[in-house]
């Protein structure tokens, strides 16, 4: 990545950051929990209208059932595990009552550090952790396709269930089961899921999402 194309990354970060910061201010004007999904284009929601995402989806599924929580979509598309960790302060002063984290996919697809991610993702939840302690978090399992060989894989893998055993969170094993793989339910590039895949994501959330409510 040369200067300019990380220039143009930091100021849509930014920009992305504050836009986020205003919307949930707007929010929680009435007096609303907060649920933020922190993560990268799968969160974002790229492809499709940002309505059709999963994290728009689970805030009509809070509205229609009357709940006292607004979902905020906090995906930005491109994002790492270490682009998350310089993002998340931004995020971190709406104070949410639940923060979901889905990041790595871009690490693993790039075939970064492993240990690194896995740092990272601990880094986040700790800051998390420390900004309010009583933020509920649910970490979002990733998989990635065998490309950089069957080891980096299945490490890639086992790298989600033990940050959140070790740091004690919620855990969603596969953010994309029964959509990953499926071309009726994936955009042309097979990695982000498209209207009635974000459809299914939901349901997925929602199981681990529900008992922190």
């Amino acid at each position: 990545m040369n200067f300019k194309q990380e220039m143009f990354r930091t100021l849509t970060s930014v920009l992305v950051s504050i836009t986020l910061i205003s919307s949930i201010l707007t929010k929680t004007q009435n007096e609303k929990q907060t649920i933020v999904f922190f993560g990268d284009s799968i969160t974002a929601g790229y492809g499709i209208a940002t309505e059709n995402a999963f994290p728009a989806l689970i805030d009509q599924k809070l509205q229609s059932e009357g709940l006292n929580y607004t979902a905020v979509n906090a995906g930005l598309s491109g994002e790492t595990s270490m682009g998350g960790l310089n993002r998340i302060d931004w995020v971190l002063r709406s104070k949410p009552a639940i923060l979901m984290l889905e990041l790595g996919g871009n690490d693993g697809l790039r075939g970064l550090s492993l240990e690194e991610t896995e740092k990272n993702l601990k880094a986040i939840i700790d800051k998390v952790r420390a900004a309010n302690a009583d933020t509920k978090i649910i970490l979002a399992g990733m998989q990635i396709p065998p490309n950089l060989g069957q080891d980096y894989t299945t490490q890639f893998k086992n790298l989600f269930p033990k940050v959140a055993e070790d740091k004690g969170v919620a855990f969603i094993p596969f953010l994309l089961e029964n959509v990953g793989g499926d071309k009726n339910l994936n955009l042309s590039d097979g990695i982000h899921p498209n209207e009635e895949g974000h459809k299914i994501v939901v349901e997925t959330v929602w199981e681990a999402l529900k008992p922190l409510l």
